[in-house]
């Protein structure tokens, strides 16, 4: 162990065995006397963990200000295990998350055995990338698995916000899976309308989310957030607050769905549209109702790529893809999903072909008009000109 000529009574070792960013990691210590001159000696942690010779130093000063004011010195806490801090962090997400039961059951069925029982300094990104090719073999979707490795950055970032955990994330550093699960699967006119009437034979509330989602392309999520406050028949609109992108915006109502809330009870603005019978809130889950449908129209059967099943995302999909068979450009549509970018609409350009054939077409007829019929088609000037 060597002095950290820098900052007294601070001490680096070298291990032989760990290794951070090519070289062999380094562990940091301090050095100091109590009151009755005991001289103790406390591990601060490694350079992996973000531990820094200057940071070591600021503890040694803590500890050395603390015994002149005649305060204790903190005794070594024991270290905590992955799955202590997971708890913690499940008990808070039960309070602050509307996913948490997602995350409780990535938890226990893919991570608690791998993970649980390591120390938190044990949890590196060597360790990560074992996991995630276990979780690969073990046949979970690139999604799941990506979702899973979500929920260990998610954990460790809670202790480190927490005082828990110190030094960084080991998941920054490995590669999270790559997805392609865009939705290819969007519903005709026929499967919509009989995926509602027999949606409607089964619950009604799962008939009226089912049409909002159909008719307007609002998430489960909001859908099941929405407030009377938000429903204005006047205009026959919707305040979705707060949605995916964390910004509020717009949605507008078809007939059917104006008709659908005028006949529906109307509660206090504050109240939720859609709750449970004892007016909480429903969580973010397809309708039995509507899962039972999609089961017996028979819709995925023989399905077997994610992206070509009906889900209830599979509505809003729908009503995006419905848009642009119909020629709505790509910017209103994006303003209407709520997307942040145009990016993110461009999977439903190749619908709507005929809109780009018909803006050619219209842009020759203004010229043609501009020019009093004298315009010729683009590539015949050298024959007009030869006339």
């Amino acid at each position: 162990m060597k002095k950290v000529k820098k900052f007294p009574g601070v001490y680096q070792y070298e291990s032989k065995q760990r290794r951070y960013d090519g070289r062999p990691d380094t562990c940091f210590y301090i050095m100091y006397k109590d009151s009755s001159n005991k001289l103790h000696r406390e591990k601060i942690g490694w350079r992996s963990e973000g531990i820094t010779a200057a940071y070591a130093s600021q503890i040694r000063a803590e500890r050395i200000r603390n015994i002149r004011l005649g305060e204790e010195i903190p005794s070594p806490r024991k270290e905590l295990t992955f799955d202590q801090l997971a708890q913690k962090y499940l008990e808070w997400a039960q309070a602050n998350k509307r996913s948490w039961e997602k995350d409780e059951q990535r938890y226990r069925l893919h991570l608690a055995d791998a993970l649980g029982g390591l120390k938190l300094k044990e949890i590196n990104p060597f360790l990560l990338e074992k996991l995630k090719l276990e979780l690969f073999e073990k046949g979970l979707a690139p999604a799941t698995v990506k979702h899973c490795l979500v929920v260990v950055r998610q954990i460790l970032n809670k202790g480190k916000a927490w005082g828990l955990y110190k030094g960084e994330n080991p998941v920054s550093k490995i590669k999270l899976p790559t997805l392609n699960n865009q939705r290819i699967r969007f519903l005709s006119y026929e499967e919509a309308d009989a995926l509602l009437k027999d949606v409607k034979k089964r619950s009604q509330r799962a008939y009226e989310m089912c049409l909002l989602s159909l008719h307007t392309g609002m998430r489960i999520g909001e859908i099941t957030a929405l407030r009377w406050r938000d429903i204005d028949l006047e205009s026959q609109s919707i305040v979705i607050r707060d949605p995916k992108n964390r910004e509020t915006r717009r949605a507008y109502m078809s007939e059917a769905v104006a008709e659908m809330f005028k006949r529906k009870e109307q509660g206090a603005p504050g109240d939720l549209v859609f709750k449970t019978k004892d007016g909480k809130l429903l969580n973010n889950s397809a309708p039995k109702a509507f899962l039972s449908a999609v089961k017996a129209l028979g819709l995925n059967d023989g399905v077997s790529d994610p992206r070509d099943k009906v889900t209830f995302h599979t509505l809003r999909h729908t009503f995006a893809s419905w848009l642009a068979i119909e020629g709505t450009p790509l910017l209103t549509i994006k303003e209407l999903l709520g997307h942040k970018t145009l990016a993110m609409v461009q999977r439903y350009a190749h619908l709507s072909p005929g809109a780009k054939r018909e803006a050619i077409k219209r842009i020759h007829e203004r010229l043609s008009q501009a020019g009093e019929s004298k315009v010729v088609p683009f590539g015949l000037e050298e024959e007009a000109a030869r006339v």
